[in-house]
């Protein structure tokens, strides 16, 4: 097993390279706005799963992950240069779903929001059912 604080400083290099090669050299025109998002790999440092995000739509997700599925050994290869580890770690690219999570969410937080909002419209305008201080005190009963 090998130290975490070697395998986040792996990780975090390996994030690194893999978003300056897409910038610089890897021409595939099927590769869109891409984003490299974070890098985990695993304890034995020999796989590292690389998720990223594509400015666009569900077709230019699509074939942005063939690109990098295309470009897998190419930046592989780089990775292999660049960090001068024993073994280099197989990479595997993943399309990140956090920011549609969190859309999805912001949607919901919104749909409370305005629920919310309804409840208190509601609520400006009304009254009480019966008397506005509906308990007995103690100075009325002397009387």
């Amino acid at each position: 097993m090998v130290d975490t604080a070697r395998a986040r400083k792996l990780s975090v290099r390996i994030k690194e390279i893999v978003a300056d090669m897409l910038r610089r050299d890897v021409k595939d025109p099927r590769l869109g706005m891409v984003t490299v998002t974070d890098v985990k790999i695993t304890g034995d440092l020999r796989e590292a799963t690389v998720y990223y995000t594509v400015l666009g739509d569900a077709t230019q997700l699509q074939e942005s992950g063939m690109a990098l599925e295309s470009a897998t050994g190419v930046l592989r290869s780089a990775v292999g240069r660049q960090t001068g580890v024993r073994y280099t770690p197989t990479l595997t690219f993943v399309a990140d779903v956090i920011p549609e999570g969190a859309r999805q969410m912001e949607e919901l937080l919104e749909k409370a929001r305005e629920s919310d909002a309804a409840v208190r419209a509601n609520a400006a305008g009304a009254t009480y059912a019966g008397d506005a201080d509906p308990y007995k005190h103690d100075d009325e009963d002397d009387e």
